[in-house]
């Protein structure tokens, strides 16, 4: 068993990103980056490998400078979400930082924000690859179309052919630690999850090496993941790591109380050598439709126009201890809705009327609000104007909006 504490201030303060709206784009964002970190199908058979302990697993896959890799992913979600293939999701690119100069809406059916969100549910096919920070590229084939989206430098083209339209967008040269519109494509593989998942990891988590696998081809070493918290709705998380590069090759997270996986993702067929370079390069083909955008200079900076506002958002996700609503598993984020938001509010955003369509009513101490559940990640939106959500209990978000 290993113990692990993050007290990596700078990386928790990465995670802070303001949100116009806090539930839809906050839970599309968490199941965004659990979509990243899964796990890829396990081939038959368990290796016969040296014994390892978790904490040096971990330190492994933390030393692993594997930067270039492609195959084939295969990704299975089930969050219990409705289908998201037609919802507009343009208030998702305060989430994923999208480069379009702040519109809201490019316009374009090949728009990211438009078509990646089809990821949060049902079973998918991705072909990805990677060559290091600054070029990725991911393809999902559905029914016999193909839609695409190539980061290479500051270009960013997706492609979808069922439309036959391209969205072009234009990164600000020196905007290196600005994130791709979204889902981040470097989340779309199992490492960044992985990542993301072990900084959850402290003294409330049971962390073991449990057994091996062959996962595309390749012997793995099983890390298992277990909150001892009562109130979280996380199960277990379980990465199979490479045995020779330390790297994810696959990642499952199963709600408590049940058998089946919230996610399942994993590399069916991997490959760590560089991919070529023509793999980043796109030229539309003829007849395409092209919307291009160009991000504006200040576009990666921060923005001070709503001082208290903003501040309010990025301490409630980079700093969630800070706010004192628990920590580790049990960590609840309390945000605050635009003025005039709130789950009652006459006229409330087609985005909170959306998530009022399949919540429910609830009272406490704080009031009235609505309950929103999926299988992992829960929240409470009071009428108030406030959001809790967090992978807790409905009873946990409301004792601490009851505080």
């Amino acid at each position: 068993m290993a113990r692990i504490q993050d007290t990596d201030d700078d990386t928790r303060g990465r995670r802070g990103k303001a949100m116009r709206y806090a539930v839809p784009v906050a839970a599309a964002g968490i199941a965004a980056a659990t979509i990243g970190l899964v796990p890829a199908l396990a081939s038959a058979g368990t290796p016969d490998l040296p014994k390892i302990s978790a904490q040096k697993l971990i330190e492994k896959i933390a030393a692993s400078d594997t930067q270039t890799i492609s195959g084939s992913v295969k990704i299975t979600t089930d969050f219990g979400l409705p289908a998201l293939a037609n919802l507009d999701t343009s208030a998702f690119g305060d989430l994923t930082g999208g480069a379009s100069g702040g519109s809201d809406d490019s316009g374009s059916a090949a728009d990211p924000t438009k078509q990646l969100t089809q990821l949060l549910t049902g079973t998918h096919i991705l072909h990805v690859a990677a060559d290091g920070p600054d070029r990725q590229k991911v393809s999902i084939v559905e029914q016999a179309a193909e839609y695409s989206v190539i980061h290479n430098g500051t270009q960013l083209w997706a492609y979808d052919s069922g439309s036959n339209q391209a969205y072009h967008a234009i990164l600000p040269k020196d905007a290196a630690d600005r994130p791709v519109p979204a889902p981040s494509l470097s989340s779309l593989t199992p490492q960044e999850a992985a990542e993301q998942a072990l900084k959850a990891v402290d003294d409330t988590t049971s962390v073991t090496v449990d057994g091996t696998a062959r996962v595309a081809g390749r012997d793995a070493y099983q890390l298992l993941i277990k909150p001892k918290s009562a109130d979280t709705t996380v199960g277990a998380i379980r990465i199979a790591v490479d045995s020779d590069t330390g790297v994810p090759l696959k990642f499952t997270l199963t709600p408590k109380g049940s058998a089946k996986a919230a996610v399942d993702v994993g590399f069916t067929k991997v490959d760590f050598a560089k991919p070529s370079a023509s793999t980043f390069t796109f030229t539309p083909p003829k007849g395409t439709k092209v919307t291009t955008e160009k991000a504006d200079a200040d576009a990666a900076k921060p923005d001070h126009t709503n001082a208290a506002e903003t501040k309010n958002a990025e301490d409630a996700l980079s700093g969630l201890d800070a706010v004192g609503l628990g920590k580790g598993w049990d960590t609840i984020a309390e945000l605050n809705l635009p003025a005039g938001e709130s789950a009652g509010a006459s006229g409330a955003s087609g985005d909170l009327s959306l998530l009022n369509s399949f919540g429910k009513q609830v009272n406490g101490d704080f009031g009235s609000g609505t309950f929103v559940s999926t299988r992992v990640i829960n929240a409470l939106i009071t009428d108030s104007g406030k959001v809790y959500i967090g992978a807790v209990s409905q009873d946990a978000l409301i004792n601490a909006a009851n505080k």
